[in-house]
């Protein structure tokens, strides 16, 4: 009987808009969105998520019809793609970065599918996104994204997310900000590289003999590598920076 009493045409239309705020989570959001997660995976951890934050939802005092529901339904795809997308810019700069790396050390031909894009990227690339990807999971980076969603419930009534003019100026800005913070995380690297070329420049003016192809390339890929090795803590501890500043940004939603 208790379960008969929440079957009304208000609770049903509130579980379905709370379930396509959990499906944004699931199709747009770093790691939640990533294609290794089988769509059955995805569908019934939005299910799950439905059903642990539906008691959280307050009743909506509108009118609901056809195209009410489909404006609403849009509303909530929008949250969480606008949301995603301040988060996404992060880890575009890392692939941006391994991007840069690979042209310097010479692994621009070196690509693997990515499955997060479907699209060939460098190996590097993948390395920077992958261990983006375990940083994010040492400092619980899920666990904000999934407390975000939960204070969304609380501060954004369900189908009623705009996307406001600020929101637009961040991300413009963000777009920006992540070719510089691409070039900052590959510059050390981008330096070794070019102090490198220098260095084999003046051999060759000194000493014709010496082979580029065969010395040259070998002692600047491994240098590139050593570089790699030791600043690759420090390029983790910048991405986990900047996604942390972008959930100051996302606090604003809720005000």
């Amino acid at each position: 009987m208790e379960l008969a009493t929440l079957l009304t045409d208000k609770n049903v239309v509130i579980f379905f808009l709370l379930f396509a705020r959990m499906g944004g989570l699931m199709a747009f959001f770093p790691f939640f969105s990533h294609m290794a997660i089988p769509v059955s995976v995805k569908t019934a951890l939005s299910l799950y998520l439905t059903f642990l934050f539906f008691p959280m939802v307050t009743s909506l005092d509108i009118e609901f019809n056809s195209a009410s529901m489909m404006m609403m339904v849009v509303s909530e795809f929008a949250l969480g793609f606008i949301a995603s997308l301040a988060l996404n810019l992060v880890f575009a700069a890392l692939g941006l970065a391994g991007m840069q790396v690979s042209m310097v050390m010479g692994f621009s031909m070196a690509t693997i599918m990515d499955p997060t894009t479907q699209t060939n990227s460098p190996i590097i690339s993948q390395i920077f996104t992958l261990m983006a990807v375990l940083t994010l999971l040492v400092f619980d980076g899920h666990h904000l994204i999934l407390l975000f969603l939960s204070e969304t419930i609380q501060h954004i009534e369900l189908g009623t997310f705009y996307p406001q003019h600020f929101m637009w100026t961040y991300l413009s800005h963000g777009f920006t900000h992540m070719f510089v913070m691409g070039f900052i995380i590959a510059f050390p690297i981008i330096a070794i590289s070019l102090l490198s070329d220098v260095i084999f420049g003046m051999l060759m003016k000194t000493m014709p003999q010496f082979n580029l192809l065969v010395v040259g390339f070998p002692i600047k890929i491994f240098l590139s590598v050593m570089v790699l090795m030791v600043i690759l803590g420090s390029m983790m501890e910048i991405f986990k920076k900047e996604f942390i500043h972008v959930f100051v940004f996302l606090k604003s939603f809720l005000s």
